[in-house]
Order: structure tokens, then C-alpha cells, then sequence
């Protein structure tokens, strides 16, 4: 496909039109919370980096979002692969419901997921006498965390596979490959890039996370904090310098995903045109 450049008044216009949305919407708070972060130096700026609190919710963050990451992955390969590969009744249903997260608001997610662990559950006595702590702890977290994320590997599996037919996986298991050997010679080849795509989407997703998290958290400081949420609370509390630079962590994050994602889009690219 050329590309065609513009050329009347219209075109420029509407570009124009983009360029200053995307410097009002994206590129002013990126300076914006650059600036805030470091309004009283390097040195305020790394000790609230450093801080307890903010070290425990960034960490508590990344183990939230590798939970879900890898959880999902594999749930991501068994439903599309599933959708992809098998016919059954109720697979229009199995579809559908996967898509459930991107219709539901989080705090709604948030809100389920208390009414399943929390004191009102018909389960929660035997939660309770097994010491077992989902709701205002680590383990409701991460269900909230994947809840939310779950779709996006799916969703970018399920077209790629589509795509590609069974005909390939049909003919290794005629000459009997086993459904391993299948997956790990003959699918994971052809879809690596879209899981790829997909595990950096859910990441991004899983990092900024806060209205399912916030909901089933309880907001205990230095135990059940996330950043999104420590951010809320540095900023609550006027702390505005503080909030804004464990802010920059999520931006710098974003911008290191985003990088990926354009690697990762480029190499796929290449490898269609060179038929890899």
C-alpha cells in the first residue's frame, strides 16, 4: 500500500486536528507530571521513590501484574484455543461471556468479588476457620487484577488462529504428532507475535489497574496498597510532589510498553513480508 501524502487544506487541517489533541491529551501531562515529580529536586524526588510504602505498593504492583500475566496467559492459549479449533454448542456463549470484563466497570468487579470472599459469602465461615484472607489482602489483588485483564490475550489469539485453520494442526496429528507437540512445533510458531502483543497489552492493563483493586484492597498503607492506589493517597493527603513521582514510575513503565509494543509490531511485519 503507498503511502499518499496530503495535499489540500482539508487533510492538513485534520491533522493538525490530531497533532494538537495528542499534545493536550497525551504529551502536556507527561510534562506535567515530569515537572510536578521533580518541582523540588533530585533529591526529594528519590526519597520519595524510596520510601517504604511506595517500595512495598510497587512491588505488591509487579507481583499483582506477573500473577495475572501468567494466569492469563494460560487461559488466554486454552480459550482461543478452544474457540479456534474445536466446534461445541454454547461456543457463541463462551465468546461472548469472554468479553464480560470490558463491559463490567471494575468497582462493579470489585464489588462481585466482596460479595464471593467477603463476610457476606455463604463461603466465608470456612474461609474464615482456615485463615484464609482474599478480600482486603493479597490474594483478592490478583483476582481482581486478572478479572480485568483476562480478555486481552484471548482477543488477540483468536483472529491469528482463525486465520490460520486447523489444516496444519489436522495434518501433524494425522501423522501422529501428539496435542504437545502439535502445540509447541506447529501453533506457537504461527502465533508467537499476537502472544506476545497480547502478554504486553495485559501488562500494560494489569500496571494501572484501580477501580476492581481499590474495591477489594481496603486501602491498608504498606500492605494492600497498589501504586495507582498509593498515588490516591499521597495526592489525597496534599503531598502533591510525592504522589506525582511515584506517578513518573507508572509513566515510565507505560513508555517502556509502549516501546515493546512497537518492536514487537515491527517484527511482525517483517517476519509476514519475509514469511516468517
Amino acid at each position: 500500500m503507498v503511502a499518499v501524502k496530503p495535499h489540500n487544506f482539508r487533510q492538513w487541517g485534520l491533522i493538525g486536528l490530531a497533532a494538537v489533541f495528542l499534545l493536550v491529551m497525551l504529551v502536556l501531562p507527561l510534562i506535567l507530571v515530569a515537572s510536578e515529580a521533580l518541582a523540588k529536586g533530585w533529591q526529594v524526588y528519590l526519597d520519595a521513590l524510596n520510601e517504604p510504602f511506595a517500595r512495598k505498593a510497587l512491588f505488591l504492583t509487579l507481583e499483582a501484574t506477573v500473577a495475572a500475566v501468567l494466569g492469563n496467559t494460560v487461559f488466554g492459549l486454552a480459550s482461543a484455543w478452544l474457540l479456534t479449533k474445536y466446534d461445541f454448542r454454547g461456543k457463541a456463549f463462551w465468546s461472548s461471556l469472554l468479553d464480560l470484563p470490558f463491559a463490567i466497570s471494575p468497582v462493579v468487579a470489585g464489588l462481585l468479588f466482596v460479595i464471593l470472599f467477603g463476610r457476606m459469602s455463604p463461603i466465608y465461615p470456612f474461609l474464615r476457620a482456615e485463615h484464609i484472607a482474599i478480600i482486603f489482602a493479597v490474594p483478592g489483588i490478583i483476582l481482581a487484577t486478572v478479572f480485568v485483564t483476562f480478555p486481552f490475550i484471548t482477543r488477540e489469539l483468536v483472529p491469528i488462529m482463525e486465520a490460520q485453520g486447523r489444516s496444519e494442526e489436522e495434518a501433524a496429528a494425522t501423522m501422529g504428532a501428539s496435542g504437545w507437540t502439535i502445540f509447541r512445533r506447529v501453533t506457537l510458531p504461527n502465533i508467537k507475535w499476537a502472544l506476545i502483543y497480547g502478554v504486553i497489552l495485559c501488562t500494560a492493563r494489569a500496571l494501572g489497574e484501580f477501580g476492581a483493586v481499590s474495591v477489594v484492597s481496603g486501602h491498608i498503607r504498606g500492605k494492600t496498597n497498589t501504586l495507582p492506589l498509593h498515588i490516591e493517597i499521597l495526592y489525597n493527603e496534599y503531598n502533591f510532589t510525592a504522589a506525582f513521582a511515584v506517578a513518573s514510575i507508572l509513566v515510565i513503565l507505560a513508555v517502556v510498553i509502549l516501546i515493546l509494543r512497537n518492536l514487537v509490531e515491527w517484527r511482525a511485519k517483517r517476519g509476514l513480508r519475509n514469511g516468517n
